[in-house]
């Protein structure tokens, strides 16, 4: 099997090259990513709990999904794959906001991610892949913020990021 490759970018996203993706994250650098935020009619957000037996972050709480675009890839059309793969349904997905973020993990590893936030909108249940994900569920924004300042370690790093700095913007855009 062929190792997955992500895409290096500059400061401005536009395309440097090609890297395995583990060899991007040993290295930290800057590549492009996405982070997806499914929310249901009640404005409740979509968590996933990162499967046990994940390389970095495993077991802790992220938004939807996240991962990487693949050369060629949409950042649309490469939310709408992950969602499936990892959630096991597909939703209409909006672009919302894009930033650059660093977060090293105590394993050496280091993502350095610019990151495109796309917004989706689900009201059913997922049919979750446990190589990807262990558990999931529903929760308001409001009651993540406070989570967040209670336990911080039960959330991934970039999920922390991407919520503490984009949390009104997320709580703007969301229908």
């Amino acid at each position: 099997m062929i190792e997955e490759q992500v895409i290096l970018v500059n400061e401005k996203d536009k395309p440097i090259g090609l890297m395995p993706k583990l060899e991007a994250h040993e290295k930290g650098l800057l590549h492009r990513a996405f982070s997806v935020f499914v929310f249901n009619d009640k404005n409740e957000l979509m968590l996933q709990q990162r499967a046990s037996h994940k390389y970095h972050s495993p077991d802790l709480w992220a938004n939807t999904c996240c991962s990487h675009q693949r050369d060629g890839e949409s950042n649309i059309q490469a939310g709408k794959r992950r969602l499936q793969e990892e959630m096991g349904f597909v939703t209409s997905l909006e672009e919302s906001i894009s930033f650059i973020y660093k977060a090293p993990f105590d394993n050496g590893l280091t993502e350095h991610e610019f990151d495109h936030i796309m917004i989706g909108y689900y009201n059913d249940s997922p049919n979750i892949n446990p190589d990807e994900v262990s558990n999931w569920k529903w929760m308001p924004l409001e009651d993540v913020k406070k989570d967040m300042k209670v336990q911080p370690e039960i959330y991934t790093e970039w999920f922390k990021i991407i919520f503490d700095k984009f949390y009104d913007h997320i709580n703007i855009t969301k229908k």
